[in-house]
């Protein structure tokens, strides 16, 4: 029996047994040495050579991005290893650290139970990190932490034992200050990271050592020993004494939870379902005999199979043939094949139980996000993507014939990544593509090119605006167009505390399954208690609230009312774009008793056209997406740093020195920053480094605004000239 044949029997053996399991994450800041970790790990538990990890880069399987040198697609790996004698299984989720890729690593945390927090000695805590590790505890994911590039403290800024020793309590206590902010409250002590306990551990994922205390112990290996043998550039011995797969795998045995542990506390915080129902107690005790549950992470397009859906199964067992129910997708399916990844290769399998990751084919409607059970079951909670998609292209294919293929090729670039938006501009018969930032758009339309051989002409990308209001409205009476439904609303603009909880998932999107808690939660954030009983819809950052007293019919509308809101809140009414931050109440109706008069041709324009009326008369104003941008430069190109950041709008929020090098922090409108790669290289003569992430919407300085909602309105084919009042509220 060969090795590959021997670990796959071993895999099949251990799938079986769930506190032998750990479905795990590595999660960082852009650079701070992610793959390079995965890689040296599978080697070190058999998967790759160990000549080849870190140059191989296995995880980083796509092309593109062996070519760009960061991570694309969060991938999964099963491997194993052997702690105090006996053998676990740890499935490793890989994820990106580029901000433009976030959607994957949200995906990817719901999959995993814990995570490794990677952090670079000499950077320390950066804004991504913050970004990933709040994700994961939001998740009720359980970090672990590995400070890497120990090497270069070592090597290149010669720091004493003494001085490094500080480096890394900083790194812990930062690393430790944010797990109180963002953790769950019944964790937030239980979870803090803890050299002692070898919570903590360091080394070079490059150079493939580490060490925690726990294993120091075990071996009687110094730290001095380390810094030794790194001065006399004895590589071979220093992977020998101290191996980087031990340290950080044990550190995964010993301190990240087994599915039976795990799902006990997440279950209840992922799953809106009735906890004491059979699934919900199949889900909580991730019983392989109960009814199956599982939910898609991630869809990838395989050339031989297909579409394969990648996901972690909460309970039941995931089985070659099963007749499945797709809950968003209101479909059923049936499952092809089965598998899980050793690797980027796909080894199959007849059945995988609870508490895995698993692979599977035949689920051709299925997204990102999907709950896929054997009975029809509550979805899970949405996914929070932390960035929304904030820069668009138009695209069509240069080749008529083309088309047929450029829609397939959309709507699979679409579910694989849930973060994309393409959308059909009914006007001008474009495809338009939103995505996170430039790079996100950019890796797609390769994408596009390579793998489905399909030559588009692209536009210029266009920033995606927001429509919001200042003020509250006067009530406005919107009238169906048969005159016998009326409706009374005002809009508000939404506090910016609300915002916060909505975006950040404390308070869920979409028709809330208790409202009476988020009447509560609305309360504690400052809304009068009474009116946010009202509520009936969250829906992109925006409310909807019903504070009518005895209306009849009014339930027999509600739902197309609900339409008629997200309609309005699509395109708002200066220049079509999303609006976000507004507050609409429903103070009084009337309506036609009979329900032929009262059909969605009567309901949608009539309140549509008073929300969009109510909000000309609350001082409609513009928001524009920000970026924050982290620059990394040496010392002498400050100024031209300065400078590019003025030209583009940025203002400085903080600049910090480390060694030779400056770290820039600032934010910039994202409308300003497209071609800053080829600028920031040009001022710094290439030796900038800099990632950018999601920083939010800011209100357009009025001087601005106008000519903004010209040139969108120009560019959808209306007139150009921004509505007035009198455009949009019907002369009563």
């Amino acid at each position: 029996m060969g090795k590959r044949e021997e670990m796959i029997k071993a895999i099949k053996q251990l799938m079986t047994q769930p506190e032998r399991i750990r479905n795990m994450g590595i999660a960082a800041h852009i650079d701070h040495g992610k793959t390079t970790l995965s890689d040296n790990l599978l080697a070190g538990a058999g998967m790759i050579s160990e000549e080849l990890a870190g140059k191989q880069l296995v995880l980083d399987f796509d092309e593109q991005e062996q070519a760009r040198g960061i991570t694309i697609n969060a991938a999964n790996v099963s491997m194993i290893h052997e702690y105090e004698g006996e053998k676990y299984l740890i499935n490793l989720i890989d994820t990106p650290g580029h901000v433009d890729f976030g959607g994957d690593v949200t995906r990817a945390m719901r999959a995993i139970d814990g995570a490794i927090i990677v952090v670079d000695a000499v950077e320390g805590v950066m804004p991504q990190t913050e970004t990933v590790l709040r994700q994961a505890l939001r998740e009720y994911v359980k970090p672990v932490l590995f400070i890497n590039k120990v090497d270069r403290l070592i090597k290149e800024l010669k720091l004493t034992p003494q001085q490094m020793q500080e480096r890394f309590i900083k790194v812990i206590t930062d690393v430790n200050r944010l797990i109180r902010r963002y953790a769950p409250p019944e964790f937030r002590s239980k979870w803090l990271v803890k050299v002692e306990d070898g919570s903590v551990a360091f080394g070079s994922a490059y150079y493939n050592w580490a060490l925690s205390v726990p294993y120091m112990r075990k071996t009687g290996v110094s730290f001095k020993d380390i810094i030794d043998l790194t001065n006399a550039g004895d590589l071979k011995a220093l992977r020998k004494k101290a191996p980087l797969h031990v340290v950080v795998l044990d550190m995964v045995v010993r301190h990240l939870p087994n599915p039976l542990q795990a799902q006990k506390y997440r279950i209840p915080h992922l799953w809106r379902g009735e906890i004491e129902s059979d699934v919900g107690q199949a889900m909580l005790s991730c019983d392989p005999n109960g009814k199956m549950a599982m939910v898609v992470t991630k869809i990838i397009i395989d050339k031989h199979a297909g579409e394969v859906a990648t996901g972690r199964v909460w309970s039941g067992t995931v089985k070659t043939g099963q007749e499945v129910h797709l809950i968003t997708a209101k479909r059923k399916a049936r499952i092809q094949q089965v598998g899980i990844y050793m690797g980027p290769e796909r080894i199959n399998m007849e059945a995988v139980p609870a508490g895995n990751i698993v692979a599977v084919t035949g689920l051709r409607d299925a997204m990102a996000g999907e709950t896929v059970s054997e009975e029809q079951i509550e979805p899970f909670e949405a996914l929070h993507y932390t960035s929304e998609p904030v820069v668009t292209v138009a695209i069509e294919a240069k080749n008529v014939k083309d088309l047929p293929r450029l829609i397939e090729a959309l709507r699979q670039l679409a579910k694989e990544d849930p973060t994309l938006h393409v959308k059909i501009d009914e006007e001008t018969g474009q495809h338009l593509l939103s995505g996170m930032g430039e790079l996100h758009l950019e890796v797609k339309l390769v994408h596009l090119k390579e793998q489905w051989g399909v030559d588009v002409d692209v536009s210029e990308p266009i920033v995606v605006y927001r429509e919001s209001i200042t003020k509250t409205s006067p009530i406005i009476e919107g009238k169906s167009p048969n005159k016998h439904n009326r409706f009374y609303i005002v809009v508000e603009p939404m506090p910016d505390e609300i915002y916060q909880a909505i975006r950040e998932g404390e308070i869920p999107e979409g028709k809330p399954k208790d409202p009476k808690a988020v009447a509560k939660k609305l309360a504690e954030l400052g809304m009068d208690y009474d009116i946010a009983r009202g509520i009936v819809d969250i829906y992109n950052g925006n409310m909807f609230l019903d504070n009518t007293k005895g209306i009849q019919y009014l339930n027999e509308v509600m739902d197309l009312l609900v339409d008629g809101f997200h309609q309005a809140m699509d395109e708002g009414p200066l220049a079509r774009e999303p609006v976000m931050k507004v507050i609409v109440r429903l103070v009084d109706a009337k309506i036609h008793e009979d329900n032929v008069h009262r059909g969605p041709a009567q309901i949608y324009p009539a309140i549509r056209t008073a929300i969009h009326c109510a909000m000309m008369k609350a001082n409609p104003v513009l928001y524009e997406p920000y970026q924050k941008v982290i620059i990394n430069v040496p010392y002498e190109y400050m100024g031209s740093v300065s400078r590019e950041m003025n030209q583009r709008r940025g203002q400085l929020i903080d600049m910090k020195q480390e060694g030779e090098v400056m770290i820039i922090i600032s934010e910039a409108p994202v409308a300003e920053m497209f071609g800053f790669a080829g600028a920031i290289r040009g001022a710094t003569s290439g030796r900038a480094l800099w990632s950018t992430e999601h920083a939010g919407f800011k209100r357009v300085p009025n001087e601005l605004a106008i000519n903004i909602i010209r040139q969108i309105r120009q560019r959808k084919g209306l007139d150009p000239n921004p509505p007035t009042e009198k455009d949009i509220c019907p002369q009563q």
